[in-house]
């Protein structure tokens, strides 16, 4: 290296560890008295990385611009307490180091309050240490990974999906119950995705009970050695831990084999119209599919909250193609809504974070939100789904457990029904 290379990135060291400095002393304001990142009188600016495209683009793009619609939908009935909610979506295409990227752009140019519902357990897992450092209220990860729930380690950082090893404790009792004795195995995503639902299912199965385990890799489309090992292992149960292309790709590759087990799934990969819409002709392979979801089921017309949604949808998401994701999308924005309200209207990043520690919130979920000064999970539970008929809808009751090996039970509160106009007000 040469004498003015070496001086250049001596100098380029420098900047970093004084900008590296600079971030870790909170002088960006967020509670110290100063101005709070992204907070005016008139206006709240969060951001957030999802796939837009991508291998994990198929369903997942349509999450953030339906909480953007929501958030439109409050701007029109005056905002929170007075504020307009700016949404801004960064493309991370499921890469986490375009995650690394967009989030900081986010944080450090565009001076965002938080970072709302960043989705993925790879992506968001390579931001977690940057947005504490920086005090960024990290809130409503898109994800079951447990590395959410860490209060002590990320006091910031709250998950919105029941965990993985909740889930995956839930699948298995259902293969329990009413499959018992079927040879059981198991797909899932090669990290903390996988690696968590594995968990759960082994819980409540038991270590020896999963006859074959196998990964894949998002950059990989080819899962054929995959499934052509659980044809040859036997396999009558397979539980997949899959983003929905994945999952398409596991039951069309199946079929190719000439292997047909009963499907249960993820409710990060089990949404029906985003499945069909993969499959097109051969949508008909997800009849008897049964899957998991916790939010109130994108076809039931008669529910409040779908009937709020669908009006929002319509009014200011261009009445997109409405599916599972989009009710994700606006439950997301919900429930910031409320978090706001309750931090009051001298908003700061502290404020915001202890509003979502303090829970009690309710709203279209089905099982209940367990925020608290040691929990930072999110949803505690799950309903099943089964498509028939070409329909997807619930059946059984709620369930509800913890990551641990306590019981699943079933959870018998129903949910809240939505306020008029579909904005909460502050309690």
């Amino acid at each position: 290296m040469t004498r003015t290379a070496r001086r250049g990135l001596a100098l380029a060291t420098a900047i970093t560890l004084l900008v590296a400095s600079a971030a870790c002393t909170g002088d960006d304001g967020g509670g110290g008295g100063g101005p709070v990142p992204g907070v005016t009188d008139t206006e709240i600016v969060v951001g957030t990385h999802m796939p837009l495209t991508g291998p994990a683009s198929a369903g997942y793009s349509k999450i953030a611009p339906a909480t953007k619609a929501y958030f439109d939908h409050v701007n029109a009935n005056g905002g929170v307490h007075g504020r307009k909610i700016t949404y801004k979506i960064m493309d991370d295409g499921y890469n986490p180091a375009n995650t690394q990227q967009v989030v900081r752009q986010l944080v450090l140019q565009d001076k965002v309050f938080a970072i709302l519902n960043g989705l993925g357990t790879p992506t968001h897992t390579g931001v977690l240490d940057f947005l504490k450092s920086n005090r960024v209220p990290d809130l409503f990860v898109a994800s079951g990974s447990r590395s959410w729930d860490q209060p002590d380690r990320y006091p910031g950082t709250f998950g919105f999906n029941p965990d993985y090893t909740v889930e995956g404790k839930i699948l298995a009792q259902h293969v329990k119950t009413s499959l018992p004795g079927r040879k059981v195995c198991f797909l899932g995503q090669d990290d903390d995705f996988g690696r968590d639902s594995l968990v759960g299912v082994e819980k409540v199965l038991g270590a020896g009970a999963v006859t074959a385990k196998q990964t894949y890799v998002t950059s990989n489309t080819n899962v054929a050695p995959q499934i052509g090992a659980f044809k040859a292992a036997g396999c009558q149960v397979v539980i997949l831990a899959t983003v929905p292309g994945f999952t398409a790709l596991a039951v069309g590759t199946a079929a190719r084999l000439n292997f047909k087990p009963q499907w249960l799934v993820s409710n990060v990969g089990a949404d029906h119209p985003t499945l069909a819409k993969q499959l097109g002709a051969a949508a008909g392979l997800l009849e008897g599919m049964v899957g998991a979801n916790y939010l109130p089921m994108q076809n039931d017309a008669a529910d409040p909250w779908i009937q709020l949604f669908t009006k929002v949808n319509k009014e200011y998401n261009g009445d997109a193609p409405f599916d599972g994701n989009t009710v994700y999308g606006m439950a997301v924005g919900y429930l910031f809504v409320q978090v706001l309200l309750a931090a009051g209207k001298d908003l700061t990043r502290e404020a915001v974070t202890e509003a979502v520690r303090k829970g009690g919130y309710q709203g279209p979920g089905l099982a209940p939100l367990r925020y608290s000064d040691t929990d930072h999970s999110g949803y505690g539970g799950q309903r099943l789904t089964r498509v028939s008929g070409g329909t997807q809808a619930y059946f059984g009751p709620t369930y509800e457990t913890d990551e641990g090996d306590g019981p699943v039970r079933e959870h018998t509160a129903p949910p809240v029904a939505p306020p008029a106009n579909g904005v909460p007000t502050a309690s």
